[in-house]
């Protein structure tokens, strides 16, 4: 093997890349700001509690995340730690926003899921495992906010296997909870592991390490607390789950760290453990088969796609994860899905928004590529072949419908490009009613708080002021039929038909009588819930 061919594998098996995902309040963007703390990516945490000082976590850049105090895109985080290479995905916690945090997962190795202490598995947590679960990812379990009164550990590992249906192993376990939370005893190295506060979270956690039967830990915790340690090791070796690397990278059982973000209790030592127990990059599926990321030529996906990042530049990046072969600044590839070459001339990597332009990149990492309207989310960028295909994403069935409609028509050709951007992006979905003109569109949104994005965004990035009334339709269904013709198709009075923009017909209906009239009325007819048929 040539010194190049080593140094392309040694710089691929060093990469992780994840996802962190968690209900709304969790914890999660603070955790990933502690990491890039620990990563030496950021001297002092701006903590999301810091918010009314005008301090914003590093991951949050748009204004509106700012102002509302949550995360509603995906944030890509690079940072080096001890010698590893690391990916974050940093996803919305809002439910409003889970479409973003679907596709997002797409490019993500693994998933750091965050639980809240006091509330255990929250509903957007039960989703966004689901997804995981679904793709088969390793996820790696943090309970966050041990430093506050919450549930009892055990009663937390129960709550996963029961609300999740999965099993779990835990890696490390915390030392008293609430005020008493003292740190963590690493079961696997046998050590414990105890915090002086210090700084308020804001840096590194101080630690005094040893062995759990130095009488210097009995003195240090006192009599009770020390004996509940040794009582909970004892039952978690009897009645819990063993250590299994191989069933936890299949997604079956997940290991569990304890800790607390906001004091950084606890995530230095889940920070090392999750990069020994986590895997390097793994194999792409791809219509040609798996792709393995060792494979010299390059190849990647494009998984989301931001218009505006920097509002000086009124920029839009396309998201590249790399899933195989060296990217080199510069370089000439196929664009497969639009049967063209296009040059990658000024690569960009990410600490939130602040940018770097990249001259080198590796399979896992995720770099950013100026977007002039060419790119979709799931196209296929490839070195050599033009066939390569990897996976679709899917794109979900929106469940919230406005009509919207410009107050200034002389602000019509801002209104489209406004428009055409963000959907492309993924964050909505437009529709028009035959015969009606563009100054009036039906724009359909996973969660309702889009809208409210989508007005704030028109208004700040494209200088469009816009009319939205809300519109009763809860159910989408694609029309697959031979010579549609819409005077002839029977509906129901509370439907609706409209058009996408490929012009493909498309229903939206109150409810789910409404869907079964319509499909016993027209035979001919199938309706389906994707636009993939």
């Amino acid at each position: 093997m040539s010194n190049t061919n080593k140094s392309f594998i040694h710089e691929v098996r060093r990469r992780r890349t994840f996802a962190i995902i968690s209900h709304p309040d969790a914890g999660k963007t603070t955790l990933t700001e502690k990491f890039l703390l620990y990563g030496g990516a950021i001297r002092e945490a701006g903590s999301v509690k810091s918010r009314r000082a005008q301090k914003h976590a590093v991951s949050d850049w748009m204004e509106i995340e700012k102002q509302r105090g949550i995360s509603v895109t995906s944030s890509v985080l690079q940072f080096e730690y001890n010698n590893y290479c690391i990916n974050i995905l940093d996803t919305p916690g809002h439910q409003d926003f889970s479409e973003d945090t679907y596709r997002t997962l797409m490019a993500a190795d693994s998933a750091v899921m965050v639980i809240d202490g006091a509330k255990g598995v929250e509903a957007q947590t039960k989703k966004l495992f689901q997804v995981c679960k679904m793709r088969g990812i390793p996820i790696f379990t943090f309970i966050n906010k041990m430093d506050r009164q919450g549930k009892d550990p055990f009663e937390l590992m129960e709550e996963l296997e029961k609300v999740l249906g999965i099993r779990s192993c835990p890696v490390n376990w915390p030392i008293g909870s609430g005020k008493n939370f003292k740190g963590v005893y690493n079961r696997q190295k046998e050590l414990i592991e105890l915090f002086s506060e210090g700084n308020h979270g804001q840096a590194m956690a101080k630690t005094i390490k040893g062995d759990i039967t130095n009488e210097e830990f009995k003195t240090l915790l006192g009599e009770t607390l020390h004996q509940q340690l040794l009582d909970d090791i004892e039952l978690l070796d009897i009645a819990g789950d063993d250590f299994n690397l191989e069933q936890i990278l299949e997604g079956k059982l997940t290991p569990v760290f304890f800790g607390s973000a906001l004091t950084n209790f606890g995530v230095e030592p889940f920070l090392e453990d999750f990069l020994e127990i986590s895997t390097s990059p793994q194999a792409r599926e791809s219509n040609l088969g798996h792709i393995s990321p060792e494979t010299e030529e390059f190849s990647g996906f494009i998984f989301k796609i931001q218009a505006n990042m920097n509002p000086a530049h009124r920029d839009r990046i396309a998201f590249l994860r790399i899933c195989s072969g060296k990217f080199e600044k510069g370089m000439s590839v196929n664009h497969v899905q639009k049967g063209k070459k296009v040059k990658l001339a000024q690569p960009q990597q990410f600490l939130a928004q602040d940018r770097v332009i990249v001259e080198n990149a590796y399979p896992g990492d995720i770099i950013g590529i100026h977007d002039p309207g060419i790119f979709n989310i799931g196209d296929t960028l490839s070195e050599k072949s033009t066939e390569l295909k990897y996976a679709g994403i899917p794109q979900f069935a929106p469940e919230h419908f406005a009509k919207v409609s410009i107050k200034n028509s002389l602000k019509r050709k801002q209104f489209i490009k406004g428009i055409t951007q963000l959907a492309e992006e993924g964050s909505i979905q437009v529709y028009r009613r035959p015969n009606i003109g563009v100054e009036e569109l039906i724009i359909g949104v996973v969660g309702a708080l889009q809208f409210e994005v989508l007005e704030y965004r028109l208004q700040n990035e494209y200088d469009v002021e816009i009319l939205m009334q809300s519109l009763p339709y809860r159910y989408i269904r694609w029309i697959e039929m031979d010579n549609f013709d819409a005077k002839k198709f029977s509906m129901t009075m509370d439907t609706m038909l409209v058009e996408n923009e490929d012009g493909q017909p498309v229903l939206l209906f109150q409810n789910e009588w409404s869907i079964r009239q319509v499909e016993e009325r027209n035979k001919k007819a199938k309706l389906h819930e994707t636009s993939i048929f």
